[in-house]
């Protein structure tokens, strides 16, 4: 039996104990909780606001991150805010597709926070249950670190040519499947009745456009569950750690929004960042996966894919915000024009 046949063979390593899942879970809940009780009154979000709780969930993960450190070690702790990080720089593409389909939906600015929020709820949920099956297939099928790294590579081989064709991201509403299927299903009123996703029309039971962009952005979760999960489990074979790290990068995504709506479409090389990321990732875990079966083959530490994650999320933020400079520019002139 191969060394990596024996690990996968084990149960994963894990600092999760049945207690702290419990109480995780559970503070996830309160948080989502948290986040309704705040959307309950539609209100359009003032940036104060949206800086106060992006700051608010930003501080909340490090000081996690803190904590993890120095409970279970720095091998740990690495992996934690590595795998955060990778998260977090995911969820800003993610953030981007949500921005093109509220707007395709031509969401009223009251409503935009709670169709993020379940847009939020659903990619919990999707997550979880991806997170349980990649720690499965980990414990019972020899390849599957190599599975994980070619669904990333190709992933990354997608987002690269994309980017250099210049195809734009575009959301067709009479194309999705998802909207068509609910459109068999039930009639669809024209107008937005606040957050309710039904309401009677012509004696009969109707859905409003905002179930039918809620269901378009939790289609669009599974998308991108099949990416996040896989790259994280090459940072980190900790379900407990995968999991914690996709919670606290999802949390944040409402707020995150409104204050980077107006920035995410200067991050014009995202895509090129993103695309290394997952292609590295991708390395690593096919090394770690050649590793098992020939001990000689190399690993990237932790610590080094920090650095190269940060590194290449400077560099592409740098490069955009300096190929965006003239449209910067020509907008503060027409601002100050129209003073």
């Amino acid at each position: 039996m191969t060394e990596l046949s024996y690990l996968s063979a084990t149960e994963l390593s894990s600092v999760g104990t049945p207690t702290l899942w419990a109480v995780t879970i559970a503070g996830v809940l309160a948080l989502l909780v948290l986040d309704f009780l705040v959307t309950r009154k539609p209100h359009e979000v003032s940036l104060k606001e949206a800086l106060g709780w992006s700051a608010f969930y930003i501080a909340l993960p490090l000081a996690f991150g803190g904590w993890v450190w120095g409970r279970y070690g720095s091998e740990q702790g690495v992996q934690y805010l590595t795998g955060y990080l990778v998260e977090k720089s995911l969820s800003v593409d993610n953030l981007f597709v949500f921005m093109l389909l509220l707007a395709a939906f031509a969401v009223p600015a009251v409503l935009a926070q709670r169709v993020l929020l379940y847009g939020i709820a659903g990619a919990l949920v999707l997550r979880a249950i991806f997170i349980a099956l990649g720690a499965a297939a980990l414990q019972t099928l020899d390849f599957a670190f190599l599975l994980f790294a070619l669904i990333l590579i190709a992933t990354a081989v997608k987002l690269l040519r994309d980017a250099l064709s210049g195809h734009q991201q575009e959301v067709d509403i009479d194309k999705m499947r998802s909207v068509r299927l609910l459109r068999k299903v039930m009639p669809v009123v024209d107008e937005y009745h606040g957050p309710k996703m039904t309401v009677r029309s012509a004696g009969r039971r109707a859905l409003t456009p905002f179930a039918l962009v809620v269901v378009a952005v939790l289609a669009t979760d599974v998308v991108f569950a099949v990416d996040s999960v896989p790259a994280v489990y090459g940072i980190t074979e900790d379900p407990y750690l995968v999991f914690a790290t996709n919670a606290f990068a999802l949390l944040g995504l409402r707020a995150l929004y409104f204050v980077l709506h107006a920035a995410l479409s200067r991050l014009v090389h995202l895509s090129y960042g993103l695309a290394v990321i997952l292609a590295f990732i991708g390395l690593k875990l096919g090394l770690h996966w050649a590793h098992g079966i020939w001990p000689g083959v190399p690993q990237i530490p932790t610590l080094a894919s920090l650095g190269v994650i940060i590194g290449v999320l400077v560099i592409v933020t740098l490069t955009s915000l300096r190929a965006t400079r003239d449209q910067t520019a020509g907008e503060g002139a027409v601002v100050a024009e129209r003073r």
